[in-house]
Order: structure tokens, then sequence, then C-alpha cells
């Protein structure tokens, strides 16, 4: 995740075990980061005005004062977009309606911006009725990081085959398809349009290069009959 996120995702820990605290050792694993990033995260929150106080000692770390008043809670596009997916794809619940009444509330509390950033986001998502339970883990992360900021991934694919190769793409998205997900994306290796099975990528890289625009494939076309666009509102 990058630094916005991570920070969004310190306060939302220290919010849950709240009010227990969490070392900087903890945070650094928890995080995948350097404890000297943590500590400086730490820093830059509680400059920001968020209530999080250090304890002295061996047991020592850091809590959130939720006595205190907190900002309003912010979501990332990519946070709003997961959001929506994860309601096209969940199916008919008991909890559906409150669900919905949820994702209001996010998009209300959204800025302009976010909104339209996570509406990018979301118009290059296809789900299908049923699509399985999208993978997890640092090379998934990586995958959407890559998709939400348009930047160009190196990955490690293995195919259908077993061949496994070493690929320079650029996002364009994602699929699921047959309880399955996808990466749809501009191979340079192939110099052409091809999709990745995401439990199939092995390792991801986020570049720094922006990928530069391409028309895009014609999924509303190619895809079967029931593989949906998505929007931000609920």
């Amino acid at each position: 995740m990058n630094k916005t996120e991570r920070m969004y995702a310190l306060v939302e820990e220290l919010r849950a075990v709240a009010p227990r605290v969490r070392s900087v050792p903890w945070l650094a694993r928890r995080f995948e980061v350097s404890a000297r990033t943590v500590e400086r995260d730490l820093a830059a929150l509680q400059q920001a005005g968020v209530p999080i106080w250090a304890a002295a000692g061996r047991r020592g770390g850091y809590a959130l004062d939720t006595s205190a008043s907190l900002p309003p809670l912010n979501f990332t596009p990519s946070e709003a977009a997961a959001i929506a997916v994860a309601l096209a794809v969940g199916g008919a619940t008991p909890l559906r309606q409150a669900a919905r009444s949820g994702m209001h509330k996010i998009v209300a509390a959204m800025s302009p911006q976010a909104r339209r950033d996570a509406a990018g986001l979301l118009a290059r998502i296809r789900v299908p009725a049923g699509a399985g339970e999208p993978p997890s883990g640092p090379v998934q992360a990586a995958v959407v990081r890559a998709v939400a900021e348009r930047r160009v991934l190196e990955i490690s694919y293995t195919d259908m085959h077993g061949v496994a190769t070493r690929r320079v793409v650029e996002p364009v998205g994602f699929v699921g398809l047959d309880a399955r997900w996808y990466l749809g994306a501009w191979c340079r290796l192939r110099a052409e349009h091809r999709v990745f099975r995401i439990d199939r990528i092995g390792a991801a890289d986020v570049g720094l290069e922006i990928a530069p625009y391409r028309d895009p494939p014609d999924w509303d076309c190619d895809l079967p009959v029931g593989v949906r666009s998505l929007s931000i509102a609920p």
C-alpha cells in the first residue's frame, strides 16, 4: 500500500485495539515496512491532530485516544471501489440493504476527486454473478495498486502449460469470470492486450512509470452475457 493508505490503516489498527497499545516493531511487521517508517507515519498523524499517544516501557507502544474527537473517516478510491465490488459479488443477504446504505454514506463522505478516481477504477472492472473471492496477499495488493494508479507493472507469470515468464505490463482492469479473477493488461512482451489469471502471478513489482494511454479492449462486447460493469453509486 502507498503512504496515504498505510496511514489510514495505522489509525484503523489503533482504533480497533484501543485503549491497548501496539508496539512499533509489531506495526512494522503488520504493514511490511521499517520501524523508522512507522515512527515517521505516527509522528505525521500526531502533527495532523490525530489523538495518538505513546506509552513508555518494555510493553510500551502507541495507542489511540478514542475519547477525543477524531477527524472524519476517509476512504481511498481503491477502498471505495473494493466495497462496491464486494457488494456486487456478494449476492443477496439479509444485510444487503444495510450494506447499500453504508455505501451511500461512504460516497457522501468522499471528496469529489476521490469519487472521480473511484469511478474511474470501477470503470475498469467487470464482474459476473457468482464471481469467486479474489486472491489476497502482497502480490495481489501490488496488482490492485498498479491498476488504481495506472502504473506499469512487472510480473512473474506462469501460464496454463506451466511455462514461467517475466513480463512488463500496462494494467487496464480486472475481470471476474468462472469463479476466477483476471488482470487485463497490455503486455509489452506480446505487444497486445492479454488477460492474466491473478492466482498465477507469482511476483509483482509496481514501477514508477505511468502507463501510456491505449484504446482499451471492448470487454463489454467480448465477454459472456451476465458480465457487467460497476459504478460508484450502489
